[in-house]
């Protein structure tokens, strides 16, 4: 556990490693809101694509 600290403690003093933080900060931050949106919009998105599908097949 003591080898993880001091690992992750030398990436955030070397100016690469911040940099390689802030990234993965970024990646979860936009995972999180595609997931997010993903969640709220998916059952109306369904819904609205069976609808089309329905109309589609009734031709």
């Amino acid at each position: 556990m003591e080898r993880i600290k001091d690992s992750f403690l030398e990436l955030v003093r070397d100016g690469r490693g911040a940099t390689a933080i802030e990234y993965g900060l970024v990646a979860g931050l936009i995972s999180i809101t595609i997931i997010a949106s993903a969640t709220l919009y998916g059952t109306s998105v369904s819904t609205m694509l069976m609808a089309a599908a329905n109309r589609l097949a009734g031709f």
